[in-house]
C-alpha cells in the first residue's frame, strides 16, 4: 500500500482488520524460538531489556490507575528498571503498584494470545506501539529512551512493511515470548532474595506492606507466569482436530475395535 495514497478510514480497516491465522507449524517454530531465547543466557540478557519494559510498564499503568503520580522510568543496560511514583506509602494503591511488576510481562502475553486468537495480529502489533509510545513519555534516561525507541521501531517496521506471514510470524514470537519469559524473572529474584542480594525487591516492599512474607509473593508470581503460560499455550496452539485426515496405507488391515472406547 503507497504511504501517500492511504487514508484514515484505509488505515483503521488495515489496523482492526482481521488476519488469516498462520499455520500450526509456524506457531509451534516461533515458540520453539521463543523458549530459546529464554533459555540461551546470552540471548537471555538481550531479549530481557523486552520484560524489563513490560515490568516497569505495569508498575506505571497501575500507579496512574490508583491516583499515585507518576515521576519517570529508568531503564538500565543491566536490565533492571525503576519507576518512581508519588502517593501514601502504604494503602491498596502502593500494594498494588509493587505488585503489578512481575504479574504484567505474562499477562500481557496472555492478552496478546486473545487478539491473536481473534485474527487481530495487526491490532497487537499496534497496540503495543501505542504502550511504547505511552512509556517513552516517562522514560528519564538515555538507555530507556534508546530501548524503546529500537523495539518500537521494530514493531511498526514489521507491522507496516512486512508481508502477512511475518506479521503473523513476529507476533505470534513475542506472545510467546512473554508468556515463556514470565518464569525466570521470578527465578531469578528468588535466587537473589535467598543470598540477601534483594533486599528492596518488588515482593519484599510488599512484605513490608501486608506482613504476607516475601516469598507467599514469590510464589504468587510464579504461580501467574505458569497459569498465564498454560492458558496461552492452549490458545496460541490450535486443536488438532483441524489437521487434514491421513489416508490408509495400502496393505495394512483394519484393526479391531477395542471394546469399551
Amino acid at each position: 500500500m503507497d504511504v501517500d495514497d492511504i487514508s484514515i478510514t484505509d488505515l483503521w480497516d488495515r489496523v482492526t482488520g482481521t488476519q488469516p491465522d498462520p499455520p500450526l507449524w509456524l506457531v509451534i517454530l516461533v515458540g520453539l524460538v521463543a523458549l530459546g531465547a529464554v533459555l540461551h543466557g546470552p540471548t537471555w540478557r538481550i531479549a530481557r531489556n523486552t520484560v524489563t519494559i513490560a515490568h516497569e510498564g505495569g508498575h506505571a499503568l497501575v500507579a496512574l490507575v490508583t491516583g499515585r503520580k507518576l515521576d519517570g522510568i529508568k531503564l538500565h543496560s543491566d536490565t533492571s528498571g525503576v519507576t518512581v511514583s508519588r502517593g501514601k506509602p502504604h494503602g491498596l494503591g502502593m500494594i498494588l503498584t509493587a505488585l503489578a511488576g512481575y504479574v504484567t510481562p505474562p499477562l500481557l502475553g496472555l492478552f496478546f494470545t486473545l487478539l491473536l486468537g481473534a485474527g487481530r495480529i495487526t491490532l497487537m502489533l499496534w497496540f503495543s506501539l501505542g504502550l511504547l509510545g505511552a512509556m517513552l513519555i516517562m522514560i528519564r534516561n538515555a538507555y530507556g529512551a534508546l530501548t524503546v525507541v529500537a523495539t518500537g521501531a521494530i514493531v511498526f517496521g514489521v507491522s507496516w512493511f512486512g508481508s502477512p506471514e511475518v506479521q503473523a510470524g513476529f507476533a505470534y514470537l513475542a506472545a510467546w515470548f512473554l508468556l515463556l519469559a514470565g518464569t525466570r524473572p521470578v527465578i531469578e529474584l528468588q535466587r537473589m532474595r535467598s543470598r540477601h542480594m534483594a533486599p528492596s525487591s518488588d515482593a519484599d516492599q510488599l512484605a513490608q506492606l501486608t506482613h504476607v512474607p516475601g516469598l507467599a509473593w514469590v510464589g504468587l508470581f510464579g504461580a501467574t507466569a505458569l497459569l498465564s503460560l498454560a492458558t496461552g499455550t492452549v490458545l496460541l496452539i490450535p486443536s488438532f482436530d483441524v489437521l487434514p485426515d491421513f489416508p490408509d496405507l495400502p496393505g495394512l488391515p483394519d484393526l479391531p475395535g477395542i471394546p469399551g472406547i
